[in-house]
């Protein structure tokens, strides 16, 4: 099992060899973390290939300057910039784009950092600390019903109500300001739980998204990545739970079967047939071996897809024609 602070890059081979198909290219990894699958990437990719990392966690730039190659380059921002990104670089397009959705193994076991309800800390929560607001700062304002909704929505969590009114009767007595302050609150306010989960589990995961805008930032970045993918390239999405993957598996099929997305009574009409932007290739898990060998990554699961076309020109315009 893997040790406090270490980390371990999921379903890392199948990854780069769904990913790499070109290793004279650029590539973008839009999530750098720790760097495991851009050190992946890098030792596949010929000295002629290219690798952009990202990130707006400020301790993974840090380590980004820990990878001396001359065929990589840092950048600290989100994923749902990758475009401006690629800008201030005088980069167009890329051969490949990849996504590692969610909290990374050092920002759980940091007990500063505010992701972890096993470990006393800041209730922070948030990737870039200096931006936006904290989870502390969060529960401090809103309403039972905003907490109730992001509880519900993120979390997927059957007590949000329980919960939401739990958080507003302790907040008149005194600040939440702690990681297990708020656990010990959830705790009290969920009545059965799946055996062996932790019962503030769907909550911080919930706050978590809400803080960090992590479902909008998935939405816009799938968006980005399509544009700036050239036709050819491939996308690589690892996601931990059913609402990224669900977002992923959406957008790539509306991508990659438009006729099921247009309107019944345009179907009828003597159209042409509307053409695919893209093509799914795979759907992996992770093995049973890794996920005993490093058990968060059981939930994972590792989509991919090619770029078969670029977005018709009278559609270019539009803010997202795949959009519901």
């Amino acid at each position: 099992m893997a040790s406090t602070f270490e980390h371990i890059p999921v379903l890392l081979q199948p990854t780069v060899d769904a990913l790499l198909h070109h290793p004279d290219g650029v590539y973008l990894d839009c999530t750098f973390g720790r760097g495991g699958h851009s050190r992946a990437l890098l030792a596949k990719l010929s000295t002629a290939g290219r690798l952009i990392a990202l990130d707006r966690d400020p301790q993974a730039v840090q380590a980004m300057g820990q990878i001396e190659d001359a065929r990589f380059q840092g950048v600290r921002c989100a994923f749902a910039d990758l475009e401006s990104a690629l800008d201030s670089l005088g980069l167009d397009q890329v051969d490949g784009i990849l996504m590692d959705i969610g909290v990374s193994s050092p920002q759980i076991d940091q007990a500063d950092r505010g992701f972890s309800f096993r470990r006393d800390g800041p209730l922070d929560m948030r990737m870039d600390p200096q931006t936006g607001e904290s989870a502390a700062d969060f529960l401090a304002r809103a309403e039972a019903r905003e907490i109730k909704e992001v509880i519900k929505n993120y979390g997927e969590e059957r007590f949000a109500v329980q919960i939401a009114a739990a958080i507003v009767a302790r907040r008149e007595e005194r600040a939440i300001a702690t990681t297990l302050d708020l656990a010990q609150i959830v705790a009290g306010a969920v009545r059965t739980r799946e055996p062996g989960q932790d019962p503030a589990t769907r909550t911080f995961q919930a706050l978590r998204i809400h803080v960090n805008q992590e479902l909008a930032q998935l939405e816009q970045g799938l968006t980005a990545a399509f544009k700036r993918l050239k036709v050819g390239g491939r996308l690589a999405v690892i996601s931990f739970h059913s609402l990224e993957d669900r977002i992923t598996k959406q957008f790539i099929e509306k991508l990659a079967n438009p006729k099921s997305q247009q309107d019944a009574r345009l179907r009828k009409l003597p159209l042409p047939e509307p053409m695919p932007l893209m093509k799914k290739l795979e759907r992996i898990k992770p093995t049973r071996e890794e996920s005993e060998l490093n058990p968060r990554s059981r939930s994972s699961v590792l989509r991919v897809a090619e770029k078969l076309a670029e977005l018709p020109a009278a559609s270019s315009g539009k803010r997202a024609v795949w959009a519901d």
